[in-house]
């Protein structure tokens, strides 16, 4: 057996290996963090072969029942960590498995959704945003969140080269995606104006919303949030529940197909075996549901 890391240079080689394919920066950066504050301190330094069940606890258990989401992930990453571990031959046995399970009370299934407002109230809440003192790209960022049921990280980096004018097409590279393929947005009129109107933006990147603060790089993960925030909104609603907005809207004032509302929100269509055979993208009736929502919104 070849002689043991600490947990702390597994965990290392663990991120490094993962991270090239985490497309969020956020997620990269709470991933680490989450074994600094409740790993490292006590098993960091520590030979991987010599970390018991008990000391895996002693990371967990603070927060099993406080903070049961966050401990959840956290016990995760030590057992990813320990996987790494035994694949290398640096361990035998995954002392963050199922192991602990008994020492550990079950957590209960809690689903939580995003707060989202009423479809009826969407048009409104726009109309005290673009009155706010927020930035302009804030300000266009959010309203094309809307008018394209997109999602928050989708419209903060997008670029100039993904939009179509002649077509009224976004086309989201896969890379960008959360399913990791392409997705086709058909723009409304009300859409292509917010284009129009963020191209005084530009700051000599290709972004289409560049942040005002820090030029050639996209709006933070936190601007939309704080925009809600400021006009007393954050508390019915977040950025990503503009979404459900929409899809409570689909579902309730149209007649359009449950394939074609999900697929607007770039969700899979069925199971594996079914996506297998669905190979369009209703992409002549989404265009025809994104101009209704547009027209209902009603905004000038």
């Amino acid at each position: 057996m070849p002689t043991p890391h600490t947990f702390r240079v597994a965990a290392q080689a663990v991120y490094d290996a993962n991270r090239p394919r985490w497309r969020s920066d956020r997620h990269a950066k709470l991933w680490w963090a989450s074994l600094e504050n409740h790993v490292f301190p006590v098993i960091g330094d520590m030979r991987v072969d010599r970390i018991t069940q008990s000391d895996v606890l002693r990371c967990v258990e603070p927060i099993w029942t406080t903070r049961p989401e966050a401990a959840r992930k956290v016990r995760q990453r030590i057992r990813t960590a320990f996987r790494w571990c035994q694949a290398h031959g640096y361990v035998t046995f995954n002392v963050a498995g199922e192991v602990i399970d008994g020492a550990l009370p079950p957590m209960p299934r809690v689903q939580s959704h995003f707060r989202s407002l009423p479809y009826q109230d969407v048009s409104k809440a726009l109309a005290v945003v673009d009155q706010s003192g927020a930035s302009e790209a804030a300000k266009l960022c959010l309203r094309y969140v809307v008018f394209t049921a997109a999602r928050s990280g989708e419209a903060r980096n997008a670029v100039w080269d993904e939009i179509d004018f002649s077509d009224c097409e976004w086309r989201i590279p896969a890379t960008r995606m959360k399913a990791a393929s392409e997705h086709r947005v058909p723009l409304p009129d009300d859409a292509l104006e917010v284009l129009q109107q963020a191209k005084s933006l530009h700051d000599g990147s290709d972004l289409v919303f560049p942040s005002p603060l820090k030029p050639g790089r996209p709006l933070s993960d936190m601007t939309l949030t704080k925009v809600l925030r400021d006009v007393g909104l954050a508390e019915r609603a977040t950025v990503h529940g503009f979404r459900a907005s929409f899809r409570t809207w689909a579902l309730e004032q149209t007649d359009t197909p449950w394939a074609v509302a999900e697929a607007a929100l770039a969700h899979g269509l069925g199971d594996a075996v079914q996506q297998a055979y669905i190979r369009g993208d209703a992409y002549v009736k989404r265009r025809k549901l994104m101009n209704e929502w547009a027209q209902f919104l009603e905004l000038p």
